[in-house]
């Protein structure tokens, strides 16, 4: 049986599919097979993409919009973790409310997704879950203190679930690209496209089921000649 065989009519859970890299993580896994759940304050367009509304700023808000995915799904067997706020400033003037956000949206969010589906993916005797980290986490730059910290911290979280949840078959994949061009216009040689880091999350999805890819870190092909040395462009020469 191929991947894509066992993967089909399976259920999903993304956050942050309304555009850029989410977007396309929902096309490339609903094209998989998969039946594809957003979570979000917006609204999404395709019929085969299933809303249910959340405010990943409210925390509390995603562990009954989880329950009410698997209710009317009647199961589920992987969440992706992708939505995110970039809350850029420097440490000595970065406002609190911006702070407590990246917090809240980046990290927190995450912990309720996970908490409230892991009942599910157990039962389903194999469940995934992957968490789309950033090169962010580890390589530091002026200006990222919140969107630094929540990355590196949720590299954390991942390699803590991989260590917990393996003995309930849950496997947990962290995904740490470094520069895409999702945005809008952007259309970079030196950043990555978001259907090639989207096809590296269904990969991790529809992995062995004897195999479970820990981390999966993702850079552009191409380097500039002249690599930027500050601010957030330093994550385009790694």
């Amino acid at each position: 049986m191929t991947a894509a065989e066992r993967s089909a009519g399976r259920t999903v859970v993304l956050t942050g599919a309304n555009r850029g890299t989410g977007r396309a993580i929902a096309e490339t896994l609903h094209t998989a097979g998969w039946r594809v759940w957003a979570l979000g304050r917006t609204p999404t367009d395709p019929p085969w993409l299933r809303d249910v509304p959340c405010d990943l700023r409210y925390p509390e808000t995603v562990g009954p919009a989880v329950n009410q995915v698997a209710e009317e799904a009647g199961t589920l067997h992987a969440v992706v973790a992708n939505g995110v706020v970039r809350s850029l400033g420097a440490v000595g003037s970065l406002p609190l409310d911006q702070w407590r956000e990246a917090v809240d949206v980046n990290l927190t969010s995450v912990l309720a997704l996970t908490q409230a589906a892991l009942p599910h993916l157990r039962a389903a005797r194999g469940g995934r879950i992957v968490l789309m980290g950033s090169h962010a986490g580890s390589r530091f730059f002026e200006g990222g203190a919140a969107y630094c910290a929540t990355k590196a911290a949720l590299k954390a979280i991942a390699e803590v679930l991989l260590l917990e949840e393996r003995v309930h078959g849950v496997c947990t994949t962290l995904v740490s690209p470094g520069a895409i061009a999702n945005l809008p216009g952007d259309d970079s040689p030196l950043k990555m496209g978001m259907f090639s880091v989207a096809r590296t999350v269904c990969w991790a999805l529809e992995a062995p089921d004897d195999t479970v890819i820990g981390e999966i870190e993702l850079r552009p092909a191409r380097l500039t000649a002249r690599p930027a040395v500050s601010g957030l462009d330093r994550l385009q020469a790694v």
